[in-house]
């Protein structure tokens, strides 16, 4: 790139504006010329970013701006492809992308796994109420991900440009509520299923040795556990006791790719982060995301606020799944169990798509128009 200094006009500072104006540095008009507001911005970011403050953009200071300048050259381009795999080393990339592209966004790490990959809390809103959305407690169900994540980039879209997203004012669903998202509860075991672990490190001959003991599951398909052979969405202390019982007798006693329980509830550290993440928050509603069946469900023993019911009938008739209760066996030690257990506020497990769990991409686009609805309104209720 071209040396910059004050008092040129060229494209290159119309990129330079543009770049420290999207980390709230420049607050100029666009118009690539290099004067006092430019200059002043400039210096401030090098002195931030521990460069040499000399209100000069050499190859030092370009290597600190290169992300964002890439950023603002895809400016056009969706960040979130739909038509690839997901997996957590993805995720990383199209995070730290939105967080360009859209600096309003908060993001953080709620907990690490087992392999220390962060588990994303992505907030966006400013408002009072709080909602909550989660996806991909379960590895094989690592659609739903990419789900959340199309939809965040859609919402952040339409407020910047400031237009209706399925006829929703974004503006004013930003302003009355907070959204939060964890689009990937369980990054290590969505690794597992999309090949993404490799095959001679240790983490793979453990789930490999896990898989063995239960070989009527498919490898890595079936795969639905954290990296230990915990099944997260049995690790709640609702009912816990309870769901070892059904699991114990259905002959899952040890780690295996779906359904173990765990030595006891909140043992995982991926369930603990979820676990604590809600404690710190005041959730009005929380959706999580599985696959299949195309289901919605609402209650657990009773707990559900008489408004629950009404709220899942209005997902159904917005989405076309049936509002359902939990099969008996899958009743216990959920998360949206604890949360209806602990809270008696509407909580709700989506089972997007239909078939056999990974479901293909070839279903994305249906799974997320018929989910579109259920994400807006649960923001707005």
């Amino acid at each position: 790139m071209q040396e910059l200094c004050f008092g040129m006009v060229s494209q290159e500072v119309i990129l330079l504006q543009k770049a420290l104006q999207r980390q709230n540095y420049y607050l100029g008009e666009i118009d690539g010329k290099f004067l006092n507001l430019t200059y002043e911005a400039l210096k401030r970011f090098q002195k931030e970013h521990y460069l040499v403050v000399d209100g000069l953009v050499k190859e030092s200071t370009w290597k600190v701006l290169e992300p964002y300048i890439e950023e603002i050259k895809d400016d056009n381009k969706k960040v979130i492809q739909t038509d690839q795999e997901y997996s957590i080393k993805q995720l990383k990339k199209d995070v730290q992308k939105l967080k360009y592209r859209y600096p309003f966004l908060q993001i953080e790490a709620i907990g690490f796994s087992v392999l220390q990959n962060p588990i994303y809390g992505i907030q966006l809103g400013w408002g009072k109420k709080e909602v909550f959305y989660t996806a991909s407690i379960h590895a094989n169900e690592w659609i739903t991900s990419l789900m959340l994540m199309k939809w965040l980039e859609e919402m952040c879209e339409s407020y910047v440009q400031e237009k209706l997203l399925d006829g929703y004012d974004v503006h004013a669903i930003l302003k009355e509520t907070t959204i939060y998202l964890v689009p990937m509860c369980n990054p290590d075991g969505v690794d597992v299923v999309t090949g993404n672990i490799a095959k001679n490190s240790k983490a793979y001959e453990m789930v490999q040795k896990i898989a063995k003991e239960y070989p009527e599951i498919p490898f890595p398909m079936g795969w639905k556990a954290n990296i230990e052979g915990i099944d997260l969405n049995l690790q709640f202390p609702a009912g816990w006791k309870q769901a070892k019982k059904i699991k114990f007798e259905q002959g899952i006693i040890s780690p295996a790719p779906r359904d173990f329980v765990g030595n006891s509830s909140l043992c995982a550290v991926e369930a603990q982060a979820l676990y604590h993440f809600t404690r710190l928050h005041d959730f009005r509603l929380i959706l999580a995301y599985h696959t299949q069946g195309k289901e919605i469900y609402w209650q657990f023993q009773n707990y559900a606020p008489k408004e629950a019911f009404e709220i899942g009938k209005c997902f159904e008739k917005v989405s076309g799944y049936t509002l359902s209760d939990v099969p008996y066996a899958s009743s216990f030690a959920g998360y949206k169990d604890w949360f209806l257990q602990e809270y008696q506020r509407p909580g709700y497990t989506i089972e997007a798509g239909i078939g056999k769990s990974p479901l293909p991409l070839s279903q994305f686009d249906e799974i997320y128009k018929d989910n579109l609805g259920i994400l807006l309104l649960g923001t707005s209720l």
